[in-house]
């Protein structure tokens, strides 16, 4: 169950950090939001990277072989990599309509896949 754990704490803390490093671009329609500043702005988004560290660290933890998980350092940094751009791209479709989802990035989703695949071959 660890590689799963892993995951989850993975996909959750990734979810926070996009809120925390991307939400403010769109926000700025929100009165409150539009009125903080930049110096407001970071202490919002260090406010939900707390959060976010709070569910990372356990799964790097959980998840690294030498703590009896399922991973070794270098599958768990490639296994982070491809889903903190999943869980962007996810975002950036649903919130950021207006950017364009083209063919390169198709392509790059294939070529991180591709990584995980070699990075987990034995």
């Amino acid at each position: 169950m660890k590689p799963y754990y892993t995951i989850i704490l993975l996909i959750f803390s990734n979810v926070l950090m996009t809120i925390a490093w991307y939400a403010h671009l769109k926000f700025t329609k929100i009165p409150f939001f539009s009125s903080l500043g930049l110096f407001g702005i970071i202490l919002f988004g260090w406010c939900v990277a707390f959060f976010e560290y709070c569910l990372l660290i356990p799964a790097n933890k959980y998840g690294y072989i030498g703590n009896g998980g399922s991973f070794d350092i270098w599958q768990l940094k490639v296994l982070q990599e491809v889903i903190t751009l999943s869980v962007f791209s996810v975002f950036a479709l649903l919130i950021f309509k207006s950017e364009a989802f083209r063919i390169n990035h198709i392509i790059s989703f294939v070529f991180l896949v591709l990584a995980v695949y070699f990075m987990f071959k034995k």
